[in-house]
């Protein structure tokens, strides 16, 4: 009788967990820009407070599971030695930008093509194009002296987890200590606002989400573990899963989908499935060529700067996070400085506005 092979089971795992990203985070509104424009024009930090949340709670259940062995995060490109500074500062920027000239990122984009958004269409297939040509193709060839040639590699500290660098520095063992002071410090920012802590909805939205990395992690590490063909370790991200994803709607070449091509399959899965539930299913389009212009701009800087950044704001900022890898701030970062940069061009009119002291005035991003 013939074995069965486990890595059939990995686009099952992925449309599994995609399908409760996908719900929640459409359900909630769940939105990385979203969250940064309104604690920037608002003064509102509930959004923001969520999605660190939601990055904490996937710190938390990663290093459970890396500590009883059962996720192999050691083994995924985020904790490779070598760590390119400049893609994190160039790409993480580039795609803040983007996002801002989008409106979302590629997560977001997912979710609101789950609505009936046709301008996330388009989006979703320029930043999946962008990826492919940045990972493979002619924008490859920039990418390589630019971002691969200039790596800082951590080879005493073995990776370039925090903990590893931190460990490394001092002489002695502090990996579990930097994971119990990044997790102190993050609840205790997350919580110190009463109103949040009231907040039962937007916490177990955030729990939910950050619940699906540690998920990822444990399916990958399980089938890479337990089968003969080699399987990336990874648990989620929107930028160059997407391409993947376009590949095989496309072509034909035996390559069985990955568990990326699951998630991105289930999220949209589920965001229709909670736009259908809350009756929030609409057509849009794009309202004339200027505003499908920026779109298209938009995504290509979040596709190539996803490439460049490995990774976007789930990518890096909650699956990075969770790994503890000197990316995820550094990047994170970057995207922030993008993404105020777009709004100040896009909301004040000035892109100079984004280093001057804002009003707390709310305004509404021109996607909206």
């Amino acid at each position: 009788m013939p074995e069965f092979n486990l890595t059939l089971i990995l686009p099952v795992f992925g449309v599994l967990a995609g399908c409760v990203l996908g719900f929640v985070g459409r359900a909630s509104h769940f939105c990385t820009l979203s969250a940064l424009e309104r604690h920037w024009y608002a003064g509102d930090s509930s959004g923001l407070r969520t999605w660190v949340l939601a990055a904490v709670v996937a710190l938390i259940g990663t290093q459970v599971l890396v500590a009883f062995g059962l996720a192999d995060t050691g083994a995924s490109f985020y904790l490779d030695p070598g760590f390119p500074w400049t893609g994190a500062i160039l790409g993480g920027a580039m795609f803040g930008l983007g996002m801002a000239l989008v409106g979302t990122c590629g997560f977001g984009a997912v979710l609101r093509l789950g609505g009936g958004s046709l301008r996330a269409l388009v989006v979703l297939t320029v930043i999946g194009l962008a990826a492919l040509a940045a990972q493979r193709g002619i924008v490859g060839l920039i990418r390589v002296p630019l971002v691969d040639d200039q790596m800082i590699t951590f080879t005493a500290a073995g990776s370039q987890s925090i903990g590893d660098i931190a460990s490394s520095l001092a002489g002695f063992d502090l990996r579990w200590l930097v994971v119990l002071l990044m997790i102190t410090f993050g609840l205790g920012w997350i919580f110190k606002e009463s109103a949040y802590r009231s907040a039962r909805a937007k916490i177990a939205s955030a729990v939910a989400i950050g619940l699906v990395i540690p998920f990822g992690w444990w399916a990958t590490t399980y089938v890479a573990a337990n089968s003969f063909d080699p399987v990336q370790i990874e648990a989620g991200s929107f930028v160059v899963p997407v391409g993947d994803s376009i590949l095989q709607l496309i072509t034909y070449t035996g390559v069985w989908p990955d568990y990326g091509v699951g998630l991105i399959a289930g999220t949209l899965t589920g965001a229709v499935l909670a736009a259908l539930w809350k009756r929030d299913i609409r057509w849009e389009a794009c309202d004339d060529a200027r505003e499908l212009g920026r779109h298209i701009l938009g995504g290509t800087l979040m596709g190539i700067g996803g490439v460049f950044a490995m990774g976007c704001t789930v990518g890096q900022g909650i699956t990075g996070f969770s790994t503890m890898a000197i990316s995820a701030p550094i990047v994170m970062l970057s995207m922030a400085f993008g993404a105020r940069v777009g709004l100040a061009w896009l909301v004040e009119g000035s892109a100079l506005a984004a280093f001057r002291r804002n009003d707390g005035a709310d305004h509404r991003h021109p996607a909206e």
